[in-house]
């Protein structure tokens, strides 16, 4: 790699506060606010909307969509029919 052209990869802690979940891992994003980790060393923080630990599908909250209502509402909608004689 060409040396001097490469934002720093670092330890950087994400937050979702929604559902009180942070992790640490390493990042090359930035942030001016720091939090003390567990660790007892303290690290940039990136506060996020959404994480595996909020998002709909992880949680087993997603819902279910009638699609079938939908379906049958176009076909007759746009005339195809389906026992044509």
């Amino acid at each position: 790699m060409k040396p001097g052209i490469h934002p720093e990869y670092r330890p950087v802690v994400f937050r979702d506060r929604a559902a009180d979940f942070a992790f640490l891992t390493r990042s090359t994003a930035t942030s001016d606010r720091t939090v003390e980790w567990e660790d007892g060393n303290t690290y940039p923080v990136i506060d996020v909307e959404i994480s595996s630990a909020s998002h709909p599908f992880y949680t087993g909250t997603q819902r279910v969509l009638d699609t079938a209502g939908r379906v049958e509402r176009f076909e007759r909608r746009y005339g195809r029919e389906r026992n044509k004689k």
